[in-house]
């Protein structure tokens, strides 16, 4: 069995059919602190979502030019230095993701990442270029990113946390 607290801060418990509605019951019941937990997480993070200013569509155009100046040099630069190739880098603006790498070795990025600091737009760059060594999240793969970003686990915190209210911006000013 397992719990999820929903993006709606909804609670959606899952267990297979042949399980008694009272094992379920007793299962949310010994869960009920951690359930109130991530609800109270959820429900703070929708808060702090409302609160930023929505990026307009100029800005937003801003921001793809910008991101299409500075990234491609600083791929090349890490490139360089991991030793990869890779194909095209294109820029977009995505609602979930800061980047992404093919198997054909192309590269997209997110045009947000220029309201970040330069630090994590290179976590993020190192990241997908680390995809050109290992296709995965393996233990060898983050030897990569290590090797380069050492700090790499305080940048995956701070996109999943202070991140995702950039792209909360993105998402506010196209509501």
């Amino acid at each position: 069995m397992s719990v999820e607290i929903t993006g709606d801060a909804s609670v959606l418990v899952r267990a297979p059919k042949w399980v008694p509605k009272y094992e379920i019951e007793n299962f949310v019941l010994k869960n009920t602190a951690w359930i109130e937990k991530n609800i109270a997480k959820v429900r703070n993070r929708r808060a702090e979502e409302a609160k930023v200013a929505p990026i307009s569509e100029a800005e937003l155009a801003f921001l793809r030019w910008q991101a299409s100046v500075i990234i491609p040099d600083k791929v090349k630069y890490f490139a360089d230095i991991l030793g990869v190739t890779y194909g095209r880098v294109s820029i977009r603006n995505q609602q979930t993701m800061w980047g992404s790498c093919s198997a054909k070795g192309n590269l997209s990025f997110n045009c947000l990442l220029m309201k970040l600091p330069e630090h994590m737009q290179d976590y993020v760059i190192v990241h997908e270029l680390c995809h050109r060594k290992e296709m995965n999240h393996s233990p060898a793969f983050w030897e990569y990113v290590s090797a380069i970003i050492p700090d790499y686990k305080r940048c995956r915190r701070y996109l999943k946390e202070e991140g995702a209210l950039v792209i909360s911006a993105m998402k506010n000013g196209r509501a």
